[in-house]
């Protein structure tokens, strides 16, 4: 195991001990973990680079990050401390203060709000006798609300230290964990919720129930001879021209052109290129890149292989959300096997090229989803946004030409390449070609990740593959592209699921997260826990967005409890009109469309909040 991927493995499995190892030195970080630390950073151009897992291993291991282990780790990677302490207190992951042997974070985002997380917050307070942000006084346990974790098909999710999640937690779940002093009580199992419908032929997950995180697995169905293939027999060009051809659209959110956007790198650059991935999938109602991360690693990687060959990469650096501990772990393993197998290092594919991948692990920001926030935190830094131009084909990663692409994105270029840009086209609509993975969550009764094409009608993906609304009510409320996607009403169900069809309808695909909610569901509540997730996740560097967040938010729960006006009703659209298209980023517009349109599509039930001051919704969900 390679310096940078054993420390990666130990990162990854520690938790928040709460223990300080003082070695004989003087040095507050051991000797193991500060040679761990020094050995990451080979791995970039600058060392400051390493600080992302830097801390995640020195927390792993003190339990917190005081004063003393920020001086030690700012040594280490010569800075100076004021420039960790800033990366500490922006991450909501790195802990100042000291938290308990079992730190405990509930969701409490939309997808698991409809499913019940504040009566388990609720159950978790009573319990342990504390409140969000308070440590009980034997130091066992600590509480936090997590703005989302990225299981929304298995709501409602919690968290313990740097844990595998536990899923479709319920109140007895919660009074077992409670009673255990047992680490090993404090990890989930992870549950499978992707799946390849009947009649699908599926190519971006194996068939159900299967996975191919071993490599001989995916070897055996053919797996890494497309990468050969690129980096042995075609140039760069060819690659580009293929990808350009088959109208691949990037499925991160953005949907620009994937061919298109590799083609913006320089052919004969004076410095180093780099293929940036964009795995941090911290969308509420996101959970689709986790799937793939988790069941068919190797593909992913093989689309890295071929992207990076396409850009004449010197090396891809992955983003991942550092939540996503079993996701980061299985990745790590296919990396090393790959490594192992000569597909990735000095001689790659048997090229003669040079050619490596490496992975960092986020803290828990929102905002590293936009690519130049995701940029800034490779490089050590606060994940906030870039000014453009220059854009990052011309400055990214320290300085370099750099393409930033989604973990879905490449995952499709190794089919593409073995069967050809015009069976691509075949799957999906015109101007949506491909499948995608298309996540259901909130009111059904089979939430999950469904591979399906492009251009598949949101009715049939509700009501057939994930078995129709659970509660047997009508629909009232549909988001059909992740928290940040303007929200449909029940009546559009018929609509279909690709980029032009959308945009027809009011909204856009975004990330394909869905969330249904049925007719219980109060507008007003779901609009208030988007605005909340919003304004936490805000970075502040726009007046707009740090401001107009914390206003919506501030509105939005008036009106819910029954203490606002009509007036109110009508800032909250202006508020929206200021915040969109005002920005560094598009944080502002994602927080003015996921609430604004509740307030304009149920402008009705909300105006009933302010006629009877209160909630005229008895069974909705609790926020």
């Amino acid at each position: 195991m390679t310096a940078e991927h054993a420390s990666g493995a130990t990162a990854a499995s520690a938790g928040a001990s709460g223990h300080s190892t003082t070695a004989s030195t003087g040095h507050v970080l051991s000797d193991g973990c500060r040679a761990q630390i020094v050995a990451l950073r080979k791995n970039y151009p600058e060392p400051r680079a390493a600080l992302m897992l830097a801390l995640h291993l020195a927390q792993g291991e003190h339990g917190y990050l005081p004063r003393p282990v920020v001086d030690e780790v700012a040594t280490l990677l010569d800075l100076l401390p004021i420039q960790v302490q800033e990366v500490v207190s922006f991450y909501p992951m790195f802990h100042e203060q000291p938290v308990g042997r079992a730190h405990i974070q509930v969701c409490t985002n939309i997808a698991c709000a409809l499913k019940g997380a504040r009566k388990l917050v609720r159950q978790i307070e009573s319990t342990l006798g504390v409140r969000a942000g308070e440590v009980t006084p034997d130091g066992q346990f600590s509480f936090a609300e997590a703005q989302c974790l990225g299981s929304c098909g298995t709501a409602p999710v919690l968290q313990v230290n740097n844990l595998p999640y536990h899923e479709r937690v319920e109140g007895t779940d919660i009074a077992r964990l409670l009673q255990s002093t047992d680490p090993a009580a404090w990890s989930g199992q992870p549950v499978q919720v992707s799946m390849v419908p009947d009649g699908v032929d599926g190519y971006l997950l194996p068939p159900n129930g299967q996975s191919r995180a071993a490599i001989d697995d995916y070897v055996a169905a053919g797996g890494y001879e497309m990468a050969r293939k690129a980096w042995q027999e075609l140039k760069p060009e060819d690659l580009i021209d293929t990808v350009k051809a088959s109208n691949l659209r990037g499925r991160g959110g953005a949907a620009f052109g994937t061919g298109m956007k590799w083609s913006f790198m320089p052919k004969d650059a004076k410095k180093p290129c780099y293929l940036a991935v964009n795995s941090d999938e911290s969308e509420p109602a996101t959970f689709k890149d986790r799937q793939i991360l988790e069941r068919n690693p190797h593909q992913f990687i093989e689309g890295v292989l071929i992207g990076g060959r396409a850009i004449r990469a010197a090396a891809a650096y992955i983003y991942i959300r550092g939540e996503y501990v079993g996701p980061y772990r299985t990745l790590m393993n296919a990396i090393e096997q790959a490594y192992a197998r000569g597909f990735i290092g000095d001689n790659v594919m048997g090229s003669g090229q040079k050619f490596d991948i490496y992975v960092t692990r986020g803290g828990g920001a929102y905002i590293c989803g936009e690519e130049t926030g995701m940029i800034e935190s490779l490089e050590g830094k606060k994940g906030q946004p870039r000014k453009r131009p220059p854009y990052p084909a011309g400055w990214g990663l320290w300085g370099c030409p750099t393409t930033v692409n989604n973990v879905e994105t490449l995952t499709h270029v190794p089919a593409i390449l073995r069967h050809g840009p015009d069976w691509f086209k075949q799957r999906g609509s015109e101007n949506s070609a491909g499948h995608t993975l298309f996540g259901v969550s909130g009111h059904v009764n089979k939430p999950g990740v469904y591979e399906l094409p492009l251009g598949t009608s949101l009715q049939e993906i509700i009501e057939k593959h994930a078995g129709g609304v659970s509660t047997e009510r009508p629909i009232k409320a549909i988001i059909p592209g992740g928290v940040s996607m303007p929200v449909l009403t029940g009546d559009q169900i018929g609509v279909h699921m690709d980029h032009d069809s959308l945009r027809k309808a009011g909204s856009l695909i975004g990330t394909g997260g869905i969330v249904v909610m049925d007719d219980s569901t109060c507008p007003v509540r779901a609009a208030a826990v988007i605005a909340r997730f919003f304004r936490h996740e805000t970075c502040g560097q726009c007046t707009q967005c740090r401001e107009g967040t914390a206003f919506l938010y501030k509105l939005l729960k008036r009106i819910e409890r029954g203490a606002g006006t009509v007036q109110d009703i009508d800032t909250i659209d202006s508020i929206c009109g200021v915040m969109e298209g005002q920005t560094i980023c598009a944080l502002a517009d994602a927080a003015a469309w996921g609430t604004g349109y509740f307030a304009r599509r149920f402008r009705a039930d909300f105006e009933r909040h302010v006629s009877t001051q209160g909630c005229p919704f008895p069974d909705s969900f609790e926020i």
